[in-house]
């Protein structure tokens, strides 16, 4: 088995200390400790960790088991996808963003019980949903064995928001003048938003997303609305003021 690259190892240290995992010794803190029992990426592992300082770790939970399964939730058949587009746009009304979208179909389901059919009445796959609640109750496991507080805080979507951004503030963007495109905040690389994203046709000044997919240029996936301010009051140690325009 080949090492791994020097830089990508280097990569992997500068984000792992970013989002407080680790200190200048590079040994682990009491955040990254509760971070390793999660069997996640250290970002979502940051979410998860954050939530309990905005009270709504039982939404963020059902975001992560979400985001985990990838890109298979939603499907569009053919001839039916119109039909399909209407049916997705109802979780994603108010302009809430991707990750509130995911955490609306998640409670939807919940709602009808898990129902096979209601996945089949609103183009989602069950499979992936099944997979999805599989490590939910896994997340919710361990979560109490980290000690953190299933609450819910479900009418608050900004606090929600803010856990997100305490996980990927690295992958912050904001929107080019004259409207052309996105450039990310620290790394000035150019991005657009996923056109299956709810907000492709929103534009926010300002978001974080959930990851970058090259295709014929960059697209930024599950992308989420944000303050400019809250990258200063989650990660006060990676931006600066000037950076974020305040």
């Amino acid at each position: 088995m080949d090492p791994p690259p020097a830089e990508a190892l280097v990569k992997a240290l500068e984000l792992l200390y970013a989002l407080g995992a680790l200190n200048k010794k590079g040994e682990l803190t009491r955040v990254g400790e509760v971070m390793s029992e999660f069997p996640l990426d250290p970002m979502l592992s940051k979410m998860i960790v954050a939530s309990e300082k905005y009270g709504c770790c039982d939404e963020i939970i059902s975001i992560a088991c979400m985001l985990s399964v990838g890109n298979s939730i939603f499907c569009r058949p053919k001839g039916k996808e119109i039909l399909a587009d209407n049916a997705h746009r109802s979780f994603h009304v108010g302009d809430v963003g991707d990750h509130i979208a995911l955490l609306n179909v998640y409670k939807s389901w919940k709602e009808s019980n898990f129902s096979a059919q209601w996945c089949y009445e609103n183009y989602v796959q069950g499979r992936s949903m099944m997979r999805a609640r599989d490590i939910r109750d896994q997340l919710e496991r361990l979560v109490a064995r980290a000690g953190i507080p299933l609450l819910s805080n479900v009418n608050d979507l900004d606090a929600i928001k803010k856990a997100i951004a305490s996980g990927f503030f690295p992958h912050s963007a904001r929107l080019q003048k004259h409207g052309n495109g996105y450039v990310t905040v620290k790394h000035k690389q150019n991005a657009c938003i996923h056109p299956s994203s709810g907000l492709a046709d929103v534009c926010p000044r300002w978001l974080i997303y959930h990851e970058l997919v090259l295709m014929t240029k960059e697209f930024m996936r599950q992308v989420t609305q944000l303050e400019p301010e809250w990258l200063l009051e989650v990660a006060p140690h990676y931006y600066k003021v000037e950076e974020v325009g305040i």
